[in-house]
């Protein structure tokens, strides 16, 4: 019992590794806690009271390739970044941008999409709806095109950065989320833009 004081003085230091890993708790609950806005056609939005849109469906494709359930919390701007911050969702697919601000509170997915900052754009006019407005007002919208979409999850996980990133690489990797991007963005594919065009 000798080595008790010197374990004791060292927990503090210990706290943060003994935390439970964000991937840990996911798969405690067996789902992954999704925060957006479900405001923005066609990103994410509510058809006759069904969530619906391409990152309601890519959240989903995520939640099964972790092998838990899609959990989806509708909520707003103000509470979106911050209650992922706290813990209180897992990750939020609202079609951010990777700003060198959010950079530094949050660690990021690889960009699902790339998408021109008009589409962006056409959201809700009320400025507090639109995350973007961090990085990009409707001046600057058509000048930062395209823009770069990622998941903002919490800092300090890299086991669920790692178990994220597999996650999205194999949907990537399968033609799914190209899929999803022709039948949401009608637009060029992100992942290789000029490949389809003949």
């Amino acid at each position: 019992m000798r080595f008790l004081p010197g374990l004791i003085c060292l927990l503090p230091l210990l706290s943060p590794l003994a935390h439970a890993e964000l991937i840990d708790d996911v798969n405690d609950r067996g789902e992954l806690r999704i925060a957006l806005e479900a405001n923005t056609p066609p990103f994410n939005f509510k058809d006759d009271g069904q969530l619906s849109g391409f990152e309601v469906e890519l959240g989903q494709l995520l939640a099964n390739e972790l092998d838990v359930r899609a959990d989806f919390v509708v909520t707003d701007a103000s509470d979106l970044l911050t209650g992922v911050e706290s813990g209180k969702y897992d990750v939020a697919i609202n079609h951010i941008a990777q700003t060198p601000e959010l950079k530094d509170r949050f660690d990021f997915s690889e960009p699902y999409a790339r998408v021109d900052g008009e589409l962006i754009a056409q959201k809700e006019a009320a400025p507090q709806s639109m995350l973007l407005v961090q990085s990009l007002t409707p001046e600057k919208t058509k000048a930062a095109s395209p823009v770069n979409l990622a998941i903002p999850f919490q800092k300090g996980n890299p086991a669920f950065h790692a178990s994220l990133e597999n996650a999205l690489q194999r949907i990537k990797a399968d033609g799914r989320l190209q899929a999803l991007e022709q039948k949401w963005l009608m637009q060029k594919s992100v992942a290789e833009p000029e490949s389809h065009q003949q």
